[in-house]
């Protein structure tokens, strides 16, 4: 069996639409605790980490399965993102990416018997245009509250796409789970058919 340990809507939808069986438990991890324990990380090493520490703590339970666990960090230059507490911090956030590039960094670590086996980390850079106030406005008022459900308050799968003139990497890395990594290592363990 293979386990996600993830709560993510979209991490399980794009795992369920690839086809791959799996039951997904929530990791006991407090993300932010752990970034504040560890100022040094870089924004690659904290994605990298954090899914690390997913995966173990579930792995850590249920031992005999395949855990697989991700996390997702939006970095402008070394400031890290998370997801925004508030429609007005959405808000600030937005503003304060506007008319620069911002990295995605995904990673996604495989656990078993509580060691990591395998990981993978990836990045895309996304440029946000310039916004005016009033798209700021109407975007907010068109989102509410599921600003408060993605890194950066945006989702590019929805209205956020409106958000960017100039995308460069992977839809699934955008989108928090480098799946064909991912599926690879899933089929070179025999979890799923080659």
């Amino acid at each position: 069996m293979i386990i996600l340990a993830s709560t993510s809507p979209t991490r399980r939808a794009l795992l369920e639409k690839a086809g791959v069986s799996f039951t997904a438990v929530a990791p006991a991890v407090d993300e932010w605790s752990l970034i504040a324990q560890h100022p040094d990380w870089s924004p690659d090493e904290t994605a990298l980490k954090l899914a690390e520490a997913k995966a173990i703590e579930v792995s850590v339970r249920y031992p005999e399965e395949l855990v697989i666990g991700a996390d997702q960090v939006l970095a402008l230059g070394t400031r890290i993102y998370g997801k925004p507490d508030s429609i007005d911090q959405c808000r600030q956030h937005l503003l304060e990416l506007q008319g620069k590039t911002h990295a995605l960094i995904s990673s996604v670590v495989c656990a078993q018997s509580g060691a990591a086996q395998w990981s993978h980390s990836a990045k895309a850079m996304l440029r946000m245009r310039g916004l005016s106030e009033d798209f700021v406005d109407i975007y907010m008022k068109q989102v509410g509250d599921d600003c408060m459900s993605s890194v950066g308050g945006y989702k590019i799968e929805g209205l956020g796409i409106q958000l960017f003139d100039n995308i460069v990497g992977d839809h699934f890395t955008i989108l928090g789970l480098p799946l064909l990594p991912l599926i690879e290592f899933l089929r070179l363990k025999g979890e799923i058919p080659s």
